[in-house]
Formats: structure tokens, sequence, C-alpha cells
């Protein structure tokens, strides 16, 4: 697409909104992130996106006891404060405009680029911050680069990344990665390719845990065709993509998040199958497996809570 058109900028009240061709996107200050993501005319948020830390624990998580040791990413994961918001229009550093001073702009205020970056702070003791950045271009792509900063005395990480709730649940997905169910310490057994998955599986381990987990994933595509908008009568299957930024990242594609997971001890106990949660990870813990009687994982697979973990990636159509 020619990106020498620009695109629209709008002022709400609370919100910063960006209008282009094919795409409509709303930054929330109010609950700090991006709260609609809408791509030829399909909304794809049900939640505003956040930087997650916790994957429902494994049977060797469980049996070595790391939920005792780094339970606090669980609660971490579900509260966060967005304590600061920057703003910068065509390169140059902006103020949030909030109402009634946005009553002065007239619908007409056009860029090239946008750079809006969430800083939040975790619930952790001690506490850290993570630094969200979205760079919007005037085809409509976003840019995402996710900044952890390590701080010395907090646990170790389950996960690291940005979770995303689609308002529906997913027809299916496609991907070029390493094929089947990968982690970092179970990656042998994957072949490079290009793989479509039909619907959202989940696999069936006796007690609900984390799964589906991709690993080297360079692009992933998702596809819907039902949406939450009355109006949309026919089914038309529409898709997004994620892309790599500097390097390959990871992925799940489920329609649970980490709670629900965590909160199931029998597979009935799930809730019906109705969004999708993709969470686009830049580090992932391995899953261990040497026994489920107190082994950990090895070291050169674990993340360490310590040290910074920086990851890009790019929304598209």
């Amino acid at each position: 697409m020619d990106c020498t058109n620009k695109f629209k900028i709008v002022y709400g009240d609370v919100t910063l909104g960006v209008l282009g061709e094919g795409f409509h996107y709303i930054f929330s200050y109010q609950y700090g992130g991006l709260e609609s993501l809408v791509i030829e005319g399909k909304e794809w948020l049900y939640r505003t996106p956040k930087p997650t830390f916790w994957r429902a624990m494994t049977d060797n998580d469980r049996g070595s006891g790391f939920g005792i040791k780094s339970g606090m990413w669980l609660s971490a994961d579900m509260f966060m404060t967005c304590k600061d918001i920057e703003i910068a229009i065509d390169g140059e550093r902006v103020p949030q405009v909030i109402a009634p001073f946005n009553n002065r702009f007239i619908g007409n205020e056009t860029a090239n680029e946008l750079s809006i970056s969430f800083i939040y702070e975790t619930i952790t003791v001690p506490k850290t911050e993570v630094k969200v950045k979205y760079d919007v271009t005037a085809n409509g792509e976003i840019k995402v680069h996710v900044h952890y900063f390590g701080k010395e005395g907090l646990p170790e990480l389950p996960v690291f990344g940005m979770r995303f709730v689609v308002p529906t649940a997913a027809t299916g997905y496609t991907y070029e990665g390493l094929s089947g169910e990968t982690y970092p310490d179970r990656m042998a057994g994957g072949k490079l390719g290009v793989y479509h998955v039909e619907g959202l599986p989940i696999t069936q381990y006796l007690v609900p845990q984390d799964c589906n987990v991709h690993m080297e994933t360079k692009w992933l595509e998702i596809y819907r065709s039902k949406t939450l908008n009355n109006a949309d009568k026919d089914e038309v299957t529409t898709k997004i993509r994620f892309s790599q930024g500097e390097k390959p990242f990871a992925f799940s594609c489920i329609p649970y998040t980490a709670e629900e997971l965590e909160n199931a001890t029998h597979h009935e106990e799930l809730p019906l199958a109705r969004r999708t949660v993709v969470s686009i990870l830049g580090a992932v813990r391995g899953v261990g497996g040497i026994n489920s009687w107190g082994a950990d994982v090895e070291d050169g697979y674990r993340i360490s809570g310590e040290h910074d973990i920086v990851y890009s990636f790019i929304i598209s159509r």
C-alpha cells in the first residue's frame, strides 16, 4: 500500500483515535492501552491488550513448586497500573489532549506517523515497569515494541509478552514456524514450515494447563467469521496478521486465558469456548519433564525476573 497517504487523528475526551483507509484504532488514556482495533470494519479487540506474565501451570510446574516461588506473577498478570503515557506525532512529542481542550480541534487533523507508549507498573515486590510502544504508519501497520525492565529480587517468570482477547472464536489460524506444540526445551521435534490449524484446539492433558505454544514464529494469521455486531448478518471470513519484528516470536492461540485454565481441575470445568486469546510472547519458560515430583526446569530454559526482556512484532491486515 502507498505509505505517503496520511491518516486522521481524532482527539476524543479520554482517547486518541487513528482513522485511515480500511482501519480505525483507538488508544485509551483511561484504560491505558489499545482499546479498539478495527480492520476492514471488523473489531478485533474484546479487552485492552496488556503485558502478560503468567501461563497456566503445567504438571511439572506444580511438581517443582514453581507456583509457590513465582506466584506473584499471577497477580501481576491480573492487576497492573498504567503510570504514564507518552505521545509523539510525526516525531514531535505532544501532550495528552482531553476534554474540554480537545474541543479546539475540528476533525481535519492528519499525520504520517503516531507513536504512543504506555508505561505499566507491576504490583510485584519489588515493583518493576513494562513499556509498550505502538508505532502506527499511514498504511495501518502497527509495530509494537515491548520492554520489560528487570529488577533485582524478582522471581523467575513463566512467560513474558502481550495478550490479545478477540471478541469471538476464531475458525482457525495459519503460521510459519515450528510444527506442533513446542517450548524452548521441546523444539527438537518441530519442523520449520507453514502450518494451518482448524479451530482453537486445546491439548487434552488430564488437568487443564498451558498448551499449544508455538516457538520460532515468523508470522501468524488468525481467521474468524463471526462478530459481536448484530448488523453483520452474513458470515464473512476476516483475518489479522502478526509478524516478527527483529526476531521470531512465540505464540499461543486458544479460547481461554491463563487464569481460566488455572481455575479448572478438569476440562468440563472450562467455560464454553466463545473468544480467542492470542498471546504474542517474547520469552517462554521451558516445561521440564525430567519428572513431575520435584525436578525443576533446566537452567538454560528459565526466565530471570532480574534481566531485561525486549522484543517487537507487527500487527497488520
